[in-house]
């Protein structure tokens, strides 16, 4: 049988999927990803620190007009749009049969798709909030600010992107939602992602449904597990799938 068929049953036989996804899921959006070849990771460009460094917590901290060049020039992709996977997704969400988008992602565009239920275990870069006196900003005051350094128009403290830097902790709150979804899922969608991220990717553990589907380009160390292994373009084997 021909997998994206496979999967079209798999789908229509469930009644609570979770999606799981990482960078993979954006690069069709022309954002790119960290660790492939074309990657964040890969590239040479004129920052002279790494970018794992450059997004670290202790970086932002200490070199932290540094941190905003890089973070406005690599990191924010205003004209990035929903791609045949979210969207997908999103019509699956209102077909109520998918349950919750976990995401690693910090482009905000499931929700610009149409996803309702978005648990981003690493944040948004369209939340923004002072690190003195906590206001919120959204992402075009960052964009838009006078100087590299965002300030606070209340009390002039430094406003720090809403997102998980290297060496900051996941929200406990979200990876316990993630994990509960995960749990009761009958069937987990994980696509985009090569599951070398963790926490993130020890996920998975709490998967006991009846379909483990993975769709990535590359292998995972998970593909051995699976029920499903796809890979192909995320956007194209959903959009397939749920319109076949």
């Amino acid at each position: 049988m021909d997998k994206v068929q496979k999967l079209k049953e798999m789908i229509n036989s469930s009644s609570d999927i979770v999606f799981f996804g990482g960078a993979g899921v954006s690069t069709e959006s022309n954002i790119p990803d960290f660790r492939s070849e074309a990657g964040l990771y890969k590239t040479k460009d004129k920052f002279s620190y790494p970018p794992e460094v450059m997004l670290s917590h202790s970086f932002f901290m200490n070199k932290t007009e540094d941190f905003f060049d890089f973070y406005k020039a690599k990191m924010i992709y205003k004209e990035a749009k929903p791609n045949d996977a979210h969207n997908a997704l999103a019509e699956l969400e209102r077909r109520s049969i998918l349950k919750a988008v976990i995401t690693q992602n910090i482009d905000g565009l499931h929700q610009l798709a149409g996803s309702k239920n978005v648990l981003e275990l690493h944040g948004s870069i369209l939340r923004n909030f002072c690190m003195k006196c906590g206001k919120k900003f959204d992402l075009d005051y960052v964009v838009n600010s006078e100087k590299v350094i965002p300030y606070c128009d209340k009390c002039n403290g430094v406003v720090k992107p809403d997102v998980v830097l290297y060496e900051e902790a996941l929200d406990m709150e979200v990876m316990n939602k993630a994990v509960r979804h995960i749990q009761q899922a009958d069937t987990l969608i994980v696509g985009g992602t090569s599951l070398v991220v963790y926490p993130a990717a020890g996920l998975l553990q709490y998967f006991n449904g009846k379909h483990l589907v993975l769709i990535n380009k590359a292998a995972t160390a998970y593909d051995n597990k699976a029920d499903l292994v796809i890979s192909d373009s995320i956007g194209k084997v959903l959009k397939e799938a749920i319109m076949m």
